[in-house]
């Protein structure tokens, strides 16, 4: 069968969230450091077709070739986890803990973060010749996105936090989206089609994804972008986590997971009770 009644999907995705949590330490981090990696090495990838064909909807459309690579090959984003593994705790799933979903994402964290700086610096040494010149027009945009998006934000104060936050929870709900859509389909072209248009959606609509940041603003300090490491945390990778977080559970996963698993009694059984 091609396609998955929501029923089905989402108990497929109540049990990824528990194989996510009982993963050892260095399969979940291997797993992790590579999506990383891969997301990032897709960023640079749409800027740079951004930056050639003056066109930001062809890096948008071609873009999310990166998450279908990385989610077929079985690694895995914080975005991602961020909704599956509570999941399992919220079906009280046996041996699953707090604890267990908390360490989950942090390695996760550490994960992304390591693959997405090793991409970081590769792309800043290949635009530099090897920090030898100044960067090219993808590295000065680059390090331009990096100052836009933290000091940009930092000068509407509290409406720009709020802002940023705001665009972090879009962000998680796209790929939220994406990543139960490779669950819904049975079949490689079901999987990549459902989870493409999510994608492409938050990437032309410049939502914030704390693993693409992991990559765009690294890579924008190692150029000397006219940004701090603490504009970087403070004013886009803190709120952006947690906009992803909130995102993610409330418009995917808690809402998937209350209507198709505990679902509320039908209107028949509501009418024999009374």
């Amino acid at each position: 069968m091609a396609y998955l009644a929501p029923s089905e999907f989402v108990t497929k995705m109540v049990d990824a969230g528990e194989s996510k949590i009982f993963m050892s330490t260095r399969d979940t981090v291997i797993r992790a450091y590579m999506a990383g990696a891969i997301l990032a090495l897709a960023a640079w990838f749409a800027v740079t077709i951004n930056v050639n064909t003056g066109q930001p909807i062809v890096g948008a459309l071609l873009f999310p070739v990166g998450f279908v690579m990385l989610y077929l090959l079985g690694f895995d984003l914080l975005t991602g986890v961020f909704v599956l593994s509570p999941l399992a705790l919220l079906d009280k799933r046996p041996g699953v803990t707090l604890g267990g979903v908390l360490r989950n994402w942090g390695l996760v964290f550490i994960g992304n973060f390591g693959g997405a700086l090793t991409v970081a610096f590769m792309m800043a040494f290949v635009t530099t010749f090897g920090f030898t010149q100044d960067p090219d027009k993808v590295g000065m945009t680059i390090g331009n996105i990096g100052e836009s998006r933290t000091l940009g934000y930092a000068a509407h104060g509290a409406a720009g936090m709020a802002t940023l936050f705001i665009r972090g929870m879009l962000c998680n709900w796209m790929v939220s989206t994406g990543v139960v859509g490779a669950m819904i389909s049975t079949t490689v072209p079901g999987k990549v089609i459902a989870m493409w248009m999510p994608i492409l959606v938050f990437f032309y609509m410049v939502f914030e994804h704390s693993v693409v940041n992991m990559f765009l603003f690294p890579s924008g300090l190692m150029l000397h972008a006219k940004f701090s490491i603490l504009d970087y945390f403070i004013w886009n990778e803190i709120p952006t986590v947690l906009g992803n977080l909130a995102g993610g559970l409330a418009f995917t996963g808690l809402t998937l997971y209350t209507t198709h698993v505990k679902t509320a009694p039908s209107r028949d059984r509501e009418r024999l009770a009374a």
